[in-house]
């Protein structure tokens, strides 16, 4: 089944969300499910999330993925990527979806393999929000590049370019440990 189909298939029961949600868990659980947070999920989460789906995409993998972002936070719900994250991936190639923050639900906790934070505040606050059985989804992204620190938000700091690389660093690693894992 093509994404596309299912997304058509899935249209018809848009009232209907049991018989939905049963399709889209059906549909997604043999993807691994990544879901990428900072505090508000314009600028940092929001970036790694169309980073990674760009490096599974020219992997060849996307099919094997289903990869989304949020935030811990509700101060930017509804609001669009920050515009320098835009400016900073279209400037690397790295094409950037349609999206609207949002803020982390406990369904993500329960329905997400990977739950991925930037910076402590953000596993801190992930911590907070879910029970102790599930934090051993909770990862912190640079953990991946064999890197202790967090993502510099570039809120406050203003250079997306650092970001970017930490963000690139920490993708690429997570692929590479997916694929060593052989969970892709």
């Amino acid at each position: 089944m093509t994404i596309k189909f299912f997304a058509k298939k899935t249209e018809f029961y848009y009232n209907k969300p049991h018989i939905r949600d049963y399709c889209l868990l059906e549909f997604y659980k043999n993807m691994v499910r990544i879901l990428f947070v900072c505090h508000g999920n314009i600028c940092r989460s929001t970036m790694a999330e169309f980073v990674m789906k760009d490096l599974v995409k020219k992997a060849g993998l996307a099919d094997k993925f289903f990869i989304d972002s949020a935030g811990t936070s509700r101060e930017e719900e509804g609001h669009g990527v920050h515009p320098g994250t835009v400016v900073k991936l279209r400037a690397v190639g790295v094409p950037v979806g349609n999206h609207r923050a949002r803020q982390i639900t406990q369904d993500d906790f329960h329905s997400f393999d990977y739950i991925i934070g930037m910076d402590d505040a953000n596993m801190r606050n992930l911590e907070r929000m879910s029970s102790p059985d599930l934090w051993e989804k909770l990862s912190k992204l640079l953990s991946y590049a064999g890197i202790a620190d967090d993502i510099a938000d570039p809120w406050y700091t203003g250079n997306f370019d650092e970001t970017y690389e930490d963000v690139s660093a920490g993708c690429k690693g997570l692929l590479q440990q997916l694929k060593y894992r052989k969970e892709v």
